[in-house]
Parts: C-alpha cells; sequence; structure tokens
C-alpha cells in the first residue's frame, strides 16, 4: 500500500509540473504538424485557459493526421482552430451508478480555402479512479475528443 502512493505522488507531481516546465512562451499558438495539418488552439486558450488548450495542441495533429489518412486522403492540407473544449460534468445517478455525461469540441475545419463549423461530441462515463487522477482523466477525455473532432472533420469532408 505504502509503494502504490508513492507511486500515486509521483505521478502526481510530474502532471503538476507539467504547466511550469511548459509556459506559455514555449507553447506555440499554432501547431503545425506533419503533411500540412495545422491546430490554432488560440481562441481555446483564452476560453479555457492552460492546459486544455495545450492539451488539444499536443493531440489534435495526431488524430487529424491518421483520420485523414484512414479515410484515403494522407498529407491533406487541413487547418483547425478550436474555440471550445467542454467536459461534460454532472450527478452520479445515485446509488453509486455513473450517468453519462457529453464532452464537446466546438470549432472550424478549413480544407482547401473551404471553412465548415464542426462539434464534436463524445460521452463520458465517471469512474471511482477520475478523482484522484483528474488530471489524468481530463487529459484522457481530451484525447478522445480530438480523436472524434478529426474523425468527423475527415469524415464530414470527404462525405463518405
Amino acid at each position: 500500500m505504502v509503494r502504490f502512493e508513492v507511486t500515486r505522488r509521483v505521478v502526481l507531481g510530474a502532471l503538476a509540473a507539467v504547466p511550469i516546465v511548459f509556459s506559455r512562451a514555449a507553447l506555440a499558438r499554432h501547431v503545425a504538424a506533419a503533411d500540412g495539418i495545422r491546430v490554432d488552439v488560440t481562441p481555446l486558450r483564452e476560453n479555457a485557459g492552460d492546459p486544455t488548450a495545450a492539451w488539444v495542441a499536443q493531440t489534435l495533429p495526431g488524430a487529424l493526421a491518421r483520420a485523414f489518412a484512414e479515410q484515403g486522403h494522407p498529407g491533406a492540407a487541413v487547418s483547425v482552430t478550436i474555440d471550445y473544449a467542454m467536459l461534460g460534468s454532472g450527478p452520479s445517478g445515485g446509488f453509486g451508478i455513473p450517468v453519462q455525461n457529453i464532452d464537446q469540441m466546438v470549432g472550424q475545419v478549413t480544407i482547401d480555402g473551404v471553412s465548415h463549423p464542426l462539434r464534436a461530441t463524445n460521452p463520458y462515463y465517471p469512474q471511482a479512479v477520475d478523482q484522484p487522477l483528474f488530471e489524468q482523466s481530463n487529459f484522457n477525455r481530451i484525447a478522445q475528443l480530438s480523436q472524434a473532432f478529426a474523425y468527423w472533420a475527415a469524415r464530414g469532408y470527404w462525405g463518405t
């Protein structure tokens, strides 16, 4: 039991140090990924701040590259601006039964000079482990939202 607590403390300490190590000056306003994918999180940083904007900037470019490659369009020139990333929170269903919450990501996708608004949603079911590791849980939720957003960006544009 003691070993688990030490390990958990180390993980939580490392997660707490992430914003210190990656200061705002170190984080670029625009994140460019391979294959011409560009993600702008400036509006999100103004609306939600860090670390949410940093997490989106970290996870969305790779998710977009994978989604467009899966749709048969690797290397597509895509520009994305993320305005909001909202993590749903709600009460439990009583008797310890988790209730589905809906996480949302809202932004604009521009491909070949044509811009489209996009709102992606992802269900989230709270778990007991989320409370002590809430920062890791929130990062995982943002990563899943990024995957959902990328999927709909690729699928919606190419009409498949």
